[in-house]
Parts: C-alpha cells; sequence; structure tokens
C-alpha cells in the first residue's frame, strides 16, 4: 500500500502517509507544562504506527489563551517538559511537530488575563467578542514571538512546526481572510497584503530555526462563506507561500464556526469532504499536500493517495478511537480497527463541558498508561443480560480476560437504544460501530443467545459466579397526558423499528430533545417531490429549543434539515391532551388544538429497565448493574461502565 511508503518533507523523513490531525486534549497542566498523560496519549500513537504527530495547538505567547490547560512554548522554562514528550515519541520511530498558534480573537480572557486581538475589530463569532485590533508595533512582536517559539521548538527536539493558517480562525488565519481583515495598512486590503503577516512569520522562523526545519501550513481550501477566500485564490497564493518557504501544505476547508462541521465533519457528512481542495492545491504546488477530514479508513486513504489526490493523509479522531490502526492497517487486520463514528461526544462535546478528552469508542483515551485486557486471576462463569453497548463491551473485555462468557438478548437482534439511534438522516455511522462491538465479542468467545432472557431460572440452572445486568431501557410514557393511550401514539422506538406511522401525514412529536428532533427530521418531507406526499410534522416542547443535546456540528445541520422541511417547533409548549386525530397544547397561557392529527410519536426520554438485581441478589456471587440499567445517559458512558467492568470482573 503508498499508504506506508515513506515520504520527504522538506528534510524530514516520515516512515508513512499517516499524520495524527490536531487535536485538543486539555491534558497538559494547568500551568501549561507536559503532564505524564500527555507523554502517554502521544506515545500511544506513535506506538501504534503513525509516521508524523501533530500537536494541539502550542502558544507561542503567554498574553493568549485558546483553552484550559493547553500546550504552549511562549518561553524556554517549557523546553525541558516538551523534550521528554519528543524524546519518549521518538523512541517509536514517529516524528512530531506542534502547531503554533496565537489564539487572537479566539482568546479566553479569563484565563490568559488579557483582552482579545485581531487584524480588525470584527465580532469573533466563536467568542461573541470585537477583538482589539493590534498595532504594526504590537504585530512586530508577535511575528518575533512565532520565530522564538519556533527556535524554541528545534531546541525540544521537534522534527518541524505546523503553523495554524486555516478557517479564517486564530490569529494567522484572521489576517489571512477577507471577512475578518478589514485594515487599510500594509498588512490588509489585497489578497497580497493580506499575506504579509504570515509570510513575515515564516521568514523569521526561518531566521530563527534554519532553512532546514520543516514548516508545514494549515490552510484552508476554500472558506465556503460568501465574502470569504475562493478556491481560486487559494490556489494564487500557496505558490507564493511555497517560494517564501512552506515545505507541505494540510489542507482543510470552511471558516469556524460557521462551518465548524466542515471542520470536524459529524456523522453522515461526507467522506473525505477536503479533499478536493487538496487535490486542486496539489495541481499548484511542488510540496506535499496533507488531506484530512472524515478520512476515517485504511481503505479510503489508500484510494485518495493512489488517485494523486493527496501525498500524506491526516488522521486525527480514527487514532483516538483506535491508536493502533496504522500498525492493524498494515498488517492486514482491518475487522480489527475500532472505527470512529464521528459522534464528536467524547472528543468534542464532553472535552468541552469535562475539559479533557475522551472517545465513545475507546474509553482509554486520555488514559493510555492503563491496560485493557489483563488474564484474569481467576476464570469465571459470567452472564451478561442485555445486548447492547454496555453489554457487548462488557461481555467482550470479560472474556478477552479469559472469563466463560455467555451473553443473552431477549430480541432478535443486538444493539438496544444504540441500534434504534442508527436510523435518522446522517445517524447511520452508529451502526458500523454496533457492528464493530458484536463482532468483536463474537471473536472473543462470548455466546451470544438471541430470543431469550435472563430470569432466576435461567440463572438458577446455569449456576454463574457473576451476573452483568445490561439490560437497556425503554420509552418513557408520561402518564399524565390524557390519551396517551389512544391508538395515534406511538414511541420513537416503535416508529424507527418500522412502525407503519412512518407513513403518517400530519404527525406531532412530543419531546424537543435529540430524539424528538431527529425523528422529525426522519419523518419530514415538503412534499416537492411529487412521488412522495408532503409530511406535516409539528414538534412540541417545553424547553426553549430544540436538539439542546445535540453536538453542536450536528445540531446545525439538523436544524438546517428541518427547516428545509418546513417542520413547525413549538417551544415552551404544554401538551394538555391527546384526541383521537389532533393534539391539544397550551402556549403562552393560550390554549390551541393542533387539527387532523394522525400520528403522535412520543420521544419524552427513556427509564431504565432494571428488575433483575432485586429477584438474582441471592442467585449469583457478583450482581452487576451497568449502562441505561442503572442510569439512562449517553453511550459514552455506557460504553465506559461496560468497559470497566469487563476488565475487572
Amino acid at each position: 500500500m503508498k499508504l506506508f511508503t515513506p515520504i520527504n518533507i522538506g528534510p524530514m523523513e516520515v516512515k508513512n502517509r499517516i499524520a495524527m490531525a490536531p487535536m485538543a486534549t486539555a491534558l497538559c497542566t494547568p500551568s501549561s507544562f507536559i503532564s505524564p498523560r500527555v507523554i502517554d496519549y502521544y506515545v500511544a500513537r506513535a506506538k501504534g504506527g503513525t509516521g508524523l504527530i501533530i500537536t494541539e495547538v502550542v502558544s507561542v505567547v503567554s498574553t493568549s489563551a485558546y483553552m484550559p490547560n493547553q500546550m504552549t512554548l511562549c518561553k524556554d522554562d517549557y523546553i525541558t517538559s516538551m523534550k521528554e514528550l519528543t524524546k519518549a515519541v521518538h523512541e517509536y520511530g514517529a516524528k512530531i511537530v506542534p502547531q503554533l498558534i496565537h489564539a487572537g480573537g479566539e482568546n479566553w480572557e479569563i484565563l490568559s488575563g488579557h483582552k482579545s486581538v485581531g487584524p480588525s475589530p470584527v465580532l469573533s463569532r466563536s467568542k461573541g467578542e470585537v477583538p482589539l485590533e493590534l498595532s504594526v508595533e504590537e504585530i512586530e512582536k508577535i511575528i518575533d514571538a512565532f520565530g522564538d517559539a519556533a527556535a524554541r521548538s528545534r531546541e525540544s527536539g521537534f522534527d518541524g512546526i505546523e503553523l495554524h493558517a486555516a478557517h479564517a480562525h486564530l490569529l494567522v488565519g484572521a489576517f489571512m481572510s477577507p471577512l475578518r481583515n478589514k485594515r487599510f495598512d500594509e498588512y490588509g486590503g489585497s489578497i497580497e497584503d493580506r499575506l504579509k503577516l504570515p509570510i513575515e512569520i515564516i521568514r523569521n522562523i526561518r531566521k530563527k530555526a534554519g532553512d532546514d526545519f520543516p514548516l508545514i501550513l494549515r490552510i484552508s481550501g476554500d472558506e465556503l462563506l460568501p465574502g470569504g477566500r475562493t478556491l481560486q485564490e487559494t490556489l494564487y497564493i500557496v505558490p507564493i507561500l511555497e517560494k517564501e518557504g512552506v515545505d507541505a501544505f494540510h489542507v482543510s476547508g470552511g471558516v469556524y464556526p460557521d462551518q465548524f462541521w466542515r471542520i470536524i465533519p459529524p456523522m453522515g457528512t461526507p467522506l473525505a469532504s477536503n479533499t478536493p481542495f487538496a487535490a486542486a492545491v496539489k495541481e499548484a504546488v511542488n510540496v506535499p499536500v496533507f488531506a484530512v477530514g472524515r478520512i476515517h479508513s485504511p481503505r479510503l486513504a489508500e484510494h485518495i493517495l493512489q488517485k494523486g489526490q493527496a501525498d500524506m493523509i491526516a488522521m486525527g479522531r480514527p487514532l483516538l478511537a483506535d491508536p493502533y490502526l496504522p500498525n492493524k492497517a498494515a498488517e492486514g487486520r482491518l475487522d480489527d480497527i475500532t472505527p470512529c463514528i464521528s459522534c464528536g461526544v467524547g472528543c468534542v462535546q464532553m472535552r468541552q463541558e469535562e475539559l479533557t478528552i475522551k472517545c465513545l469508542m475507546n474509553p482509554l483515551v486520555g488514559r493510555e498508561n492503563e491496560t485493557d485486557a489483563t488474564p484474569a486471576k481467576k476464570a469465571k462463569k459470567v452472564i451478561v443480560a442485555g445486548g447492547g453497548p454496555a453489554g457487548l463491551t462488557a461481555a467482550r473485555w470479560a472474556a478477552k480476560r479469559g472469563h466463560d462468557v455467555s451473553l443473552y438478548e431477549k430480541g432478535e437482534k443486538l444493539g438496544g437504544q444504540f441500534r434504534i439511534a442508527a436510523v435518522p438522516p446522517f445517524k447511520q455511522d452508529i451502526a458500523v460501530g454496533l457492528k464493530y462491538m458484536a463482532a468483536q465479542a463474537d471473536k472473543a468467545g462470548v455466546k451470544i443467545n438471541y430470543n431469550v432472557e435472563v430470569t432466576p431460572e435461567l440463572v438458577k440452572k446455569e449456576k454463574p459466579d457473576a451476573v452483568i445486568i445490561a439490560t437497556g431501557a425503554v420509552p418513557f410514557i408520561p402518564e399524565n397526558i390524557p390519551g396517551v393511550d389512544r391508538t395515534i401514539v406511538v414511541t420513537v422506538n416503535d416508529l424507527l423499528e418500522g412502525h407503519p406511522a412512518q407513513g403518517s401525514r400530519n404527525i406531532v412529536v412530543l419531546g424537543g430533545g435529540m430524539a424528538g428532533a431527529e425523528v422529525a427530521d426522519f419523518l419530514g418531507d415538503r412534499g416537492d417531490n411529487l412521488a412522495i406526499a408532503r409530511k406535516a410534522v409539528t414538534i412540541v416542547t417545553k424547553k426553549s429549543d430544540v436538539a439542546l443535546n445535540l453536538l453542536h456540528e450536528s445540531r446545525t445541520l439538523l436544524m438546517e434539515r428541518l427547516r428545509e422541511k418546513d417542520v413547525r417547533i413549538l417551544t415552551q409548549t404544554d401538551t394538555k391532551e391527546i384526541l383521537d386525530n389532533g393534539v391539544v397544547v397550551v402556549k403562552d397561557g393560550k390554549e390551541m388544538t393542533i387539527k387532523d392529527v394522525d400520528c403522535v410519536v412520543l420521544a419524552r426520554g427513556v427509564k431504565k429497565l432494571e428488575n433483575l438485581s432485586s429477584v438474582l441478589k441471592d442467585l449469583a456471587p457478583e450482581i452487576h448493574i451497568i449502562g441505561d440499567a442503572k442510569e439512562p445517559r449517553m453511550a459514552i458512558e455506557a460504553i465506559a461502565e461496560g468497559f470497566e467492568i469487563g476488565r475487572t470482573i
């Protein structure tokens, strides 16, 4: 495979064509020093076969902070700790470069103690603040700071640097974009003048770090926003930047945060969406070009390389899901690669809420020093009740450790809520994750039994040493709504599992969380295609908006689709009664009836289905409750609990 042939970036030889894309982890210390967790995190990817690691953002100044616990090379004090990181990564044959940035308008004043700055006083849409316009003298100091940080990078043992100049984002990207740069001096105006800052930074880096220190530039091929830089303009500037000393281009697309979904593409979005931009840039320059953006499989990566659309493939989230993806691919073990399902739950959503990075498919992200399958001291007979993600994960890891594991699924299909969640538009990647879980459980030796419910009689017969209860959850039925038992009422689960009510024409969805909004997307259609009858869909929710529990990137696309399908959304609205052919609701104190309704979908959440522990407590030495059976939450928490019990039981 071409994916596993070496490549040169300037004087640096990389052993294969796989680069780890930069992703925020928040694993550094609060004072931005490299922690053991940072080293373990990057070493795992180096050990797994990644050729080039591009770290998360590394600030070049102390007066600007992009996120908590981020890396920095703003002064010499950080060199020693960075050396520990580069030395550890080099032991496994990987190259490593820092992604140098100045946060610019994306600065957090609460972290840095300083106001945000930028090329012009234009609102930072990600922070909701107007940055201060930099003076020429301040710009010159920042240029020096980039050069100094590059010199420290070299002293720290890094193999080169990447300069972030993409997405009209952070300082350099903002200067390069007409969306953010409204200056009238030498640093703004024409497309050439907007290049003055990155060019002077590149020259300063070359002066202080040397001409033989590789420099990669991250750039948007097309900003994909009216008034932004187009692909044609990018093709004009990349040869200029190459001539100034850029050794490779890392080509993304879009503008942050307007097209954040293009930068971190959620599930269901087009694969390799930025690759056409990379291919166009490759035609315009004579240095290596990286493609990035939902290139999750080695097969797709190889296809892009063979087609000549890029020279290297940057993978971010796939290397979170499986640090050993490169080695497994090289060995032909493609089915053993833990897939990234592009959910963004752990690497984006939970990192923003809980700071440190996580992964739905890989509970060991950020905890790479922990082991996953230490052989059990004593082999046990284990029964797992329930074949959802929690049960499958627990069964797999318990079996890998040497236990005799039998999983019982009372239905005819595995997956539980996870399987149903894969049905709405854009969610099919969930099926990839579920298929992997089932296959790995089978490969580990789990005996899977369908259409069998775990009962006291079964446990008495099998005499297990441990029972893991992972029976999941069932839809919550709001019994306080009169008419909830009428024939026009169905649950989200029933509908997505093939209920004939999918063909209804006037539908009311009760509940505006992720499930309610997604089922409305699944059902809605404008009827512009004469072969498809128009559907009227109304969401009724007590909350101020819908899908508030969904990943921002996914929600943006979902809301666009709901608008296109004319889905009616009634927020801050109570449901008073369900009629035979209508729904009575109350909004702003006024009662109204939605008439001619032929289907009401209940999307009010789920409740745990756990009635086994009390009846089994005297029938097995160990009883463990995990996942939604313990408390309804997200799949990432169910999988993590399944993993923990599987590796410790």
